[in-house]
């Protein structure tokens, strides 16, 4: 009998000890996943969301603001989500945002600039929402922290480890998105998700999802020996940051978006059409795993 085919997928993520949690068993072979064999990738979410409008990856991490662009070339995998559930991107700034109390109405002052980690993240498209009138400038993620305390901007939206430890450098709240968007729709904020090419075929891509789902649950099965893999993604935190960061991140959401998960995605590209900050509506399609 000839040996099966083995088929190399590529799966990019964000070097981050959320995914690097999700991703860990996948990476160290802890689970069976047949005739395929996934060849990691680690890119910053901006880098995987511009590959993504290339169609060059089968598996890749994404912002759900992204996907937008890409729903004609991949679907949305039903597990590995990032769900902020009453949290999120925060906006921080030097100081406490300046009278009249609302940080809406400070974000649109003239002269105010808010750093931002890329144009097709979910923490853009969130803050765009939350005040239309924002002004900004691109800064790498893990750079804006020093932008705001060098006062090149006046606030800058923290996504990954910057949202726990901001106030270690000076910096205050000014909005906490993830929070803002709970008080908005009742929902958590779909921040991003991972995607699988369509070109791939239903039955792959199903065999993916499974893949996908099994890596997270048996992270969740093995907390610490996952939690020690992270460790080595968690730029500088702790172990307890590490922990709280992972558990925010990681949760029943990654595991499967459940019906308040998928409500939210809706809801977010939908009001994001509306808003005229993604140029059509979108028709959004789950691959959960095959049985």
């Amino acid at each position: 009998m000839a040996a099966s085919r083995t088929r190399a997928i590529r799966l990019a993520h964000s070097p981050d000890a959320d995914d690097a949690f999700m991703f860990w068993a996948l990476a160290t072979g802890k689970i069976d996943t047949g005739d395929r064999r996934y060849v990691q990738e680690l890119a910053d979410i901006e880098s995987l969301n511009r590959r993504a409008l290339e169609g060059e990856l089968e598996v890749t991490a994404v912002s759900l603001h992204a996907y937008a662009y890409l729903a004609d070339r991949y679907a949305l995998l039903a597990h590995g989500a990032s769900m902020g559930d009453r949290y999120g991107p925060r906006i921080v700034g030097r100081d406490a945002p300046p009278p009249p109390a609302d940080p809406r109405d400070a974000l649109a002052r003239p002269g105010t600039v808010v750093a931002v980690p890329g144009e097709l993240t979910t923490a853009f498209l969130a803050l765009k929402l939350y005040q239309p009138a924002v002004r900004h400038v691109t800064v790498p993620f893990d750079e804006i922290e020093d932008y705001v305390v060098a006062g090149r901007a006046t606030a800058g939206v923290l996504i990954h480890e910057g949202q726990l430890r901001y106030a270690d450098r000076g910096l205050r709240l000014w909005a906490d998105l993830g929070e803002w968007w709970h008080r908005e729709t009742g929902l958590p904020l779909p921040l991003g998700g991972n995607v699988v090419r369509r070109d791939l075929g239903p039955a792959l891509m199903r065999e993916i999802a499974r893949d996908v789902k099994a890596s997270i649950a048996y992270g969740l099965a093995h907390r610490d020996q996952a939690l020690a893999h992270a460790k080595a993604f968690s730029r500088g935190m702790d172990d307890a940051r590490t922990d709280q960061f992972v558990g925010m991140y990681v949760n029943g959401y990654t595991l499967d978006y459940g019906r308040d998960g998928r409500r939210a995605v809706e809801e977010l590209l939908s009001r994001a059409q509306r808003a005229g900050l993604i140029p059509a509506p979108v028709a959004v399609t789950f691959v959960a795993a095959g049985h």
